[in-house]
């Protein structure tokens, strides 16, 4: 499991070789560990890189492993300040593009045109299962109705048929619904690669990494979608994915809870949400899920945290570092 923080397998035996034989020296590591001087000298560099090493006081010239409760534990916050990060990044983006587009929607020169009506929807997305060359990528928010997935299964099919590679990033909340999960496995059984999030960018369809239809209005894609081929924005589009798809969960994996925090990542989504000032409604709305649903597990959260109310809730989680 350490090498999930980044550690190799021989760093772990030495640093567990350490742990458990704190006053031994690179020939007895050695031995202990199966491996050479050599190895033991570079496995030493990568545990002090990753501060799980440091210098003994009671013997000089040695080096003494970290304690895992302080050392692991860091390791641990640095990368959850890392995901942190990256997810404020990926807001930031998600609203650039959502201005870029929206600036853009009222234009229709050489490189764009609008579609309006899903049936000039639907046609334009036939045309690009048929005439994708390498990739087709999806991002599919909120829960699809069963006769739009019924329309794309035979065109998604026959596009993995000729060898076009297929991304599609679904929300979490799509596992809890069978008609899309039976979707979604169709798709990775013929070779496609599924993936879910609590939350996703808006609707977008990218063809070969040149091309993209994005819905006119976000709120309601069967108003029209904008066919999209200036460079420009579909490299925002194309960045905008690659950072949700990069923290997204592969389907058929689970979402374990944090070690620390009890908390799903969809949880954890949630509080953050809320703590925007989004109403259950709209926080709903995000994640693809009903109100009602919201309540129950801000009180779930509550019960957890020993809160009485959701203002004190978040001032816990802060103070507890969940947030």
């Amino acid at each position: 499991m350490l090498q999930a923080l980044g550690l190799s397998i021989d760093a772990v035996t030495v640093y567990r070789a350490m742990l458990d034989h704190p006053g031994h020296g690179v020939e007895q590591l050695a031995d202990n560990c199966g491996l050479t001087p050599t190895q033991i000298h570079d496995c030493l560099d990568e545990l002090g890189q990753l501060m799980l090493v440091r210098a003994s006081i009671e013997h000089p010239g040695q080096l003494r492993a970290v304690d895992p409760e302080i050392g692991l534990a860091d390791m641990v916050a640095r990368q959850e300040a890392d995901l942190a990060a990256r997810q404020a990044q990926l807001a930031a983006s998600r609203a650039a593009v959502t201005r870029m587009v929206a600036d853009r929607a009222e234009q229709r020169s050489a490189h764009g045109e609008r579609l309006l009506g899903m049936d000039a929807i639907q046609a334009r997305l036939e045309h690009f299962a048929r005439t994708a060359q390498t990739e087709i990528i999806g991002v599919q928010p909120g829960v699809q109705r069963p006769e739009d997935l019924d329309a794309a299964r035979g065109q998604d099919l026959a596009a993995l048929a000729r060898g076009v590679t297929m991304h599609s990033l679904f929300q979490d909340a799509a596992r809890n619904h069978a008609h899309v999960a039976t979707f979604a496995h169709t798709l990775l059984s013929h070779g496609g690669e599924v993936r879910t999030a609590p939350t996703v960018p808006q609707r977008m369809v990218i063809i070969d990494r040149a091309q993209a239809l994005v819905p006119i209005d976000p709120t309601d894609n069967r108003k029209g979608a904008l066919h999209v081929t200036e460079p420009g924005i579909v490299t925002a589009l194309l960045e905008l994915f690659d950072q949700a798809w990069n923290t997204a969960v592969p389907l058929g994996a689970g979402r374990p809870d944090d070690p620390e925090t009890g908390l799903t990542d969809h949880e954890r989504e949630l509080l953050r949400l809320l703590g925007t000032g989004l109403t259950d409604e709209a926080a709903g709305q995000r994640l693809g899920i009903a109100d009602r649903t919201v309540r129950r597990q801000m009180a779930s959260i509550m019960e957890r945290l020993g809160a009485s109310s959701r203002f004190e809730a978040g001032i816990k989680a802060a103070q507890r570092g969940w947030l």
